[in-house]
């Protein structure tokens, strides 16, 4: 199982997040690659060793070029630039929801519809790249599971496009509703929105108690340096043997509810929203209810920082009046993904494990379809390729 574990201890930024991840092992020349297929210009990454208070890391800065020329952008501004770019699907989900939770807080603050914020600092090329680079660090990293220690927030005020705010900020305080945190460490904001967003986003567990051995430390360098604590994020990294050799078991929660009265041709919709959102699986089952009506159980399996989420999705998609959730244990097999080279094209597989041997292999169905499409064959012609090649 690989964890990666974030201690908080002297809060999170965007840019300090950058620097801990590259200082982690992620390729700087790849996320440089990556992020140029946001398609805009007017920024690059400028990347660095340095240190606080003795401790070393790595330092990322976003270099904005022409700063007066920078955009004020609206939430669908932001969403349609990252889903015309050519980033894959994981790493545009990621992006999209650690946006959607600043846009929901702003909106909240301001009780306007989220639609109508106006971002100021987030909407800038900078947050942007800091963002949509944590995503693709995170995709790069291929970790099981994110952990995070309590989340320093600082004190003191600081001064934002609506003039001077107490720390934390209003935006960050409803971005980590339900998260824990502690305060006052510093006089300063330790903990900006957008790093609270891609923290809350990412993070499956919030604790302190490290469970697993620590294979790699790494830290991220914040551009701040004026107090005796050092203004660094450190991350761990944790690869080990679960439970079982070759699967992993991981705590979910399972949503559920009986629909008996809605259109049979609004699921299509409601299972793409919730797959959208992150869930694991998302069914129906046949029932019975009472009267003997026929009915259907939509059952979502989801991690638990996702229920809210996937809950307001049913509610909203749905015409279920109520929905149980309860806590469930799932094992899953190692899983490692690939790409494999034919006659035809490369193709990304997926291959599972058990017990330290391959028991299965799949190629992506995108990539099918692709290849198909491409060269005028059937996907089962496709399939007969690959596995010869396999």
């Amino acid at each position: 199982m690989r964890i990666l574990y974030y201690d908080c201890f002297a809060g999170i930024s965007g840019d300090m997040n950058l620097g801990a991840m590259i200082d982690l092992g992620v390729n700087p020349e790849f996320l440089i690659r990556e992020l140029q297929k946001l398609n805009i210009e007017g920024f690059h990454l400028e990347i660095s060793n340095d240190s606080r208070r003795g401790i070393s890391g790595t330092k990322a800065t976003v270099i904005i070029e022409n700063p007066e020329n920078e955009k004020h952008r609206h939430l669908r501004h932001i969403e349609e630039l990252i889903n015309r770019s050519s980033l894959s699907d994981h790493v545009k989900k990621n992006s999209i929801r650690i946006f959607d939770l600043i846009a929901e807080a702003e909106a909240k603050v301001h009780r306007i519809d989220k639609q109508r914020v106006h971002f100021h600092e987030v909407g800038a090329l900078d947050s942007i790249a800091d963002i949509v680079g944590a995503a693709i660090c995170l995709d790069y990293l291929k970790v099981d599971k994110v952990i995070s220690s309590p989340v320093q927030l600082g004190g003191g005020t600081v001064k934002c496009a609506h003039g001077i705010m107490p720390v934390p900020a209003p935006a960050t305080v409803e971005i980590i509703r339900n998260v824990p945190v502690r305060t006052g460490l510093v006089q300063h904001e330790a903990t900006t929105p957008t790093g609270a967003a891609i923290l809350v986003a990412i993070t499956d567990e919030f604790t302190d108690q490290i469970a697993f051995p620590i294979q790699k430390i790494a830290y991220g360098i914040g551009h701040r340096d004026i107090s005796e604590i050092p203004n660094v994020l450190r991350v761990y990294l944790s690869e080990f043997e679960a439970e079982l050799s070759g699967s992993k078991p991981m705590e979910a929660w399972m949503t559920e509810c009986n629909i008996d009265d809605m259109n049979p041709e609004w699921y299509d919709h409601l299972f793409q929203k919730l797959f959208e959102a992150g869930s694991s699986d998302v069914f129906l089952t046949p029932i019975l209810m009472k009267k003997s009506r026929p009915a259907n159980k939509l059952s979502v399996l989801c991690e638990k920082n996702l229920l809210s989420e996937i809950k307001t999705i049913i509610f909203k998609h749905s015409t279920t009046i109520g929905i149980r959730e309860y806590p469930v244990t799932k094992t899953v097999l190692e899983r490692k993904d690939g790409e494999l080279e034919t006659e035809i094209g490369t193709i990304r597989i997926k291959s599972s494990f058990f017990q330290g041997k391959e028991i299965h292999t799949k190629p992506e169905y995108d990539d099918l379809q692709r290849l198909a499409t491409l060269h005028e064959l059937s996907l089962n012609e496709v399939e007969k390729i690959i596995n010869k090649t396999v």
